[in-house]
């Protein structure tokens, strides 16, 4: 931790990923220059081609920040890290904190100061510590992802919609077949 002369600090935060769902980054013939990371996602080339792959689960990394550092620009700056170009409104920062041995998660606002948060909470990482997650607030941002993307989310509901359908058909002709039975083997009278 190191005080600036504009009264701001700089630190080092630690950040968990929890990612479920797969992430993109450039897919190309040459690994990408190191001011094409500086770059980041979205900046100078279009990136025409993109690769989808799983982070490594509970994989954590350290930032160095400044303490005027915004939650939106953590989740930024981890992407690019990692060269991942999805939207960064696909993903949320949160606080994770250990308390009489259950774990609360609370999501972070875009404004909030992570490197402020972690020097009041303390030194120990179960009072506090970040989890990046997808960003699951209920409500899907749908201008978050590319036209590909929507169509692979058409094309497994449609399936899904199949499979149930199929389902649905198959346990009431199973019902049917078992009244025809019970009617038959009924005596009229």
């Amino acid at each position: 931790m190191s005080l600036n002369k504009d009264g701001s600090y700089t630190g080092f935060i630690k950040v968990q990923l929890k990612l479920v769902r797969p992430v993109s980054v450039p897919s190309s013939k040459k690994p990408p220059s190191l001011q094409d990371a500086r770059r980041g996602p979205g900046r100078g080339t279009a990136v025409k081609r993109r690769t989808s792959f799983y982070l490594p689960k509970d994989a954590v990394k350290h930032l160095h920040v400044l303490s005027r550092t915004r939650a939106r620009e953590v989740i930024e700056a981890l992407l690019r890290k990692f060269l991942v170009v999805d939207d960064p409104r696909k993903f949320a920062l949160f606080e994770r904190a250990e308390r009489h041995s259950q774990v609360y998660l609370r999501k972070l606002s875009d404004d909030e100061q992570p490197l402020r948060l972690r020097l009041l909470a303390g030194p120990s990482e179960k009072a506090l510590s970040f989890v990046l997650k997808e960003n699951d607030s209920g409500e899907v941002n749908w201008d978050a992802f590319s036209m590909p993307e929507l169509h692979n989310f058409l094309r497994i509901l449609q399936r899904e919609e199949e499979e149930h359908l199929r389902q649905i058909l198959q346990k009431y002709s199973y019902c049917r077949q078992k009244i025809q039975e019970a009617l038959h083997a009924c005596p009229l009278g």
